[in-house]
């Protein structure tokens, strides 16, 4: 009798460590050499990359960087082919070109870009084109042109006009929703012929307010994901700005994990929580019919897979400097579900990433 009661801890045991992780590590794999540049051409930080429909690689980069080292124009947006061959220069010198940050591509291979440092949002055609803008720039000669200021209570919002915009996404009906940004903390929403239709969102930490909402998607229902970094929370709404749920994030790491630059945030952080684990700083849904969810933080430098309605399905990577390893991920594109392309600020490039399934 007393071998039973070793039995059945010895069962018991190995069934508890039998089971899988309760959030599983996605195996994947870095494309060395992923994009080709020419001998004269360098990267800067990247804020952004996209991909369209032949596969081709754009990548938002504040390279070409000019003018003194204060407000300086740091926006350059490249073209690569499937391959990772470099094809072109869009809008070289183009007035809009202030401070880069995002880039998407729509379901008609149109090139969105938004620049926060311009506070406007270009849209060009697939030929490289100028097809509409929105918002306005400051003008050079105005003498009070300079940084925007951040008064509290802030300013109320401009139909029309952004303060540093972030992003934006498409629904079926070809509307445009952009993250308006850092300063207004707002969704706007304009039709397909670029008529402005309505905003929502203020300030603040409750349902329908926003903490720099950074990066924006759109799913097949037209449900409208908002990566609300601030809050540490992706917020699902309608296409007409109704609250439908939040997202958070909560995947065990290690603690002695090493941020990719500075101190390692002292948790639980108080205010701002950017540099908090699972703070989304970009989002992606993959195409339809069978559509996922990613989502990257700064620290601990991960990327998390999850269904749309929240739930995580899986985690990849850390911070550093090596293939495979991510200092700020700042954009996501995600062709399929074990394919994506991000961009690193710290690390000044592009990886292309091969998702393994069955881990």
């Amino acid at each position: 009798m007393r071998g039973i009661p070793l039995l059945l801890f010895l069962f018991v045991s190995s069934s508890v460590y039998a089971q899988p992780p309760q959030v599983p590590e996605i195996r994947f794999q870095s494309v060395p050499d992923a994009l080709k540049l020419p001998a004269d051409l360098y990267l800067g930080e990247t804020a952004g990359v996209a991909v369209n429909s032949k596969g081709h690689i754009f990548v938002l980069s504040r390279g070409n960087t000019t003018g003194p080292a204060y407000g300086a124009a740091a926006a350059q947006l490249l073209e690569f082919d499937a391959e990772g061959k470099f094809l072109r220069e869009i809008g070289h010198n183009l007035y809009a070109w202030s401070y880069a940050h995002y880039v998407r591509v729509d379901k008609e291979d149109n090139i969105w870009v938004a620049d926060k440092g311009s506070d406007m949002v270009v849209k060009f055609n697939p030929e490289g084109r100028v097809a509409m803008v929105f918002g306005r720039k400051q003008e050079a000669s105005d003498e009070k042109t300079g940084p925007l200021p951040h008064p509290n209570p802030p300013l109320p919002p401009i139909d029309g006009m952004f303060r540093q915009v972030t992003d934006m996404a498409w629904d079926r009906a070809g509307n445009t929703y952009i993250s308006d940004g850092y300063v207004n903390s707002r969704i706007a929403k304009v039709d397909k012929n670029g008529a402005w239709i309505k905003s929502w969102g203020e300030p603040g930490d409750q349902p329908g307010q926003f903490s720099t909402p950074h990066s924006i998607a759109v799913d097949a229902q037209d449900h409208v994901y908002v990566a609300d970094r601030g809050n540490r929370r992706i917020q699902v709404f309608d296409g007409e700005g109704k609250f439908l749920r939040q997202i958070t994030i909560d995947v065990p790491f290690d603690p002695n994990a090493r941020p990719a630059i500075g101190n390692k945030p002292v948790l639980p952080i108080k205010g701002s929580q950017t540099m908090a684990p699972g703070s989304p700083w970009a989002i992606c849904i993959t195409p339809a019919p069978n559509q996922v969810l990613f989502s990257s933080d700064a620290y601990p430098g991960r990327i998390y897979k999850l269904s749309l309605d929240g739930k995580v399905l899986g985690v990849l990577g850390e911070s550093g400097k090596q293939l495979k390893q991510f200092g700020w991920i700042h954009e996501i594109a995600c062709p399929s579900e074990n394919e994506l392309f991000v961009s690193e600020l710290l690390n000044w490039r592009i990886q292309k990433l091969i998702l393994k399934t069955g881990h």
